[in-house]
């Protein structure tokens, strides 16, 4: 399953990205974890982005390209991905459509979350992110969970939560005119391409879940899948004493004993019937 998920920001991308992550169990893919990956690990393609961005221009679209492939061609990309922040733009959908198709692993899906531009005003502002694991919440329809599975995977400590400085209502008509002027083009692109669905993504997080899966034409990815650990054949015990069950069958009918006057009438036929003669000589 290769798919990409458009929607403006506050639309649900990130947090419907990672419940695929978790039920599909496909990676997901963000072009900024994959810049910032690249730069710390040092690759020819990080040090080129990284001079481009102490210089303060825009990282080419060709080293993003560049960077998906590698990431492509993970094991762990084989049955699928997510793509998450990336086209922003047609001409980066042009490019990855030339990518993907040359590696033969092109999109099956495309799906756009549709929000009501006010509700994304009143998400955009509660939205945090943990400074450790770089999972995103919402304060106001995904918190934080408590309790067990609370603690950040990297740290194992309570998620660390930070503000984007770009996650406030002062910065988010121009993100939306931004949005509506550069990627909302490619909805009539991925449409003209038989590959769009179109969600209303307004609602719970299962719900939107729910219409997500429907929409992939896989509702099995509506429900979490359990951990392996967790799923355990019947005890032995049990299987032994069902299977024992179900080989018992219902007893066989007791032969009926002849009665009295059946044995009776069989030892007065017996002495009707006429004595074996002797051989003959």
């Amino acid at each position: 399953m290769r798919i990409v998920l458009l929607g403006a920001p506050g639309s649900g991308k990130g947090t419907q990205s990672q419940r695929l992550v978790e039920r599909a169990r496909i990676p997901q893919i963000s072009t900024g974890d994959l810049l910032r990956s690249a730069v710390a690990h040092g690759t020819e393609l990080g040090r080129q982005a990284k001079e481009a961005m102490d210089a303060g221009r825009l990282v080419d679209d060709s080293l993003v390209l560049g960077m998906i492939r590698e990431r492509l061609a993970h094991r762990d990309a084989r049955k699928g991905f997510i793509l998450d922040g990336f086209p922003r733009n047609l001409a980066q959908a042009h490019a990855l459509e030339r990518l993907l198709e040359g590696i033969g692993q092109p999109l099956d899906a495309v799906v756009q979350l549709e929000v009501d531009y006010g509700e994304l005003v009143r998400r955009i502002s509660g939205r945090r992110t943990c400074a450790d694991c770089g999972r995103v919440f919402n304060l106001l329809t995904s918190p934080p969970p408590v309790g067990e599975g609370a603690a950040c995977p990297k740290t194992a400590a309570p998620h660390r939560l930070i503000q984007r400085p770009d996650d406030n209502e002062a910065t988010v008509a121009e993100r939306l005119r931004v949005y509506d002027e550069k990627t909302r083009p490619l909805v009539d692109f991925y449409r003209a391409r038989g590959l769009l669905h179109v969600i209303n993504a307004e609602g719970s997080v299962d719900e939107v879940t729910r219409r997500l899966a429907q929409a992939l034409g896989a509702p099995a990815l509506a429900q979490r899948r359990a951990p392996a650990s967790t799923v355990r054949k019947r005890p032995r015990a049990k299987r032994i004493v069902k299977a024992a069950h179900q080989r018992v069958r219902k007893p066989a009918k007791a032969k009926r004993t002849p009665g009295k006057a059946a044995r009776t009438h069989r030892k007065s036929a017996a002495g009707s019937r006429p004595k074996a003669r002797g051989k003959r000589r």
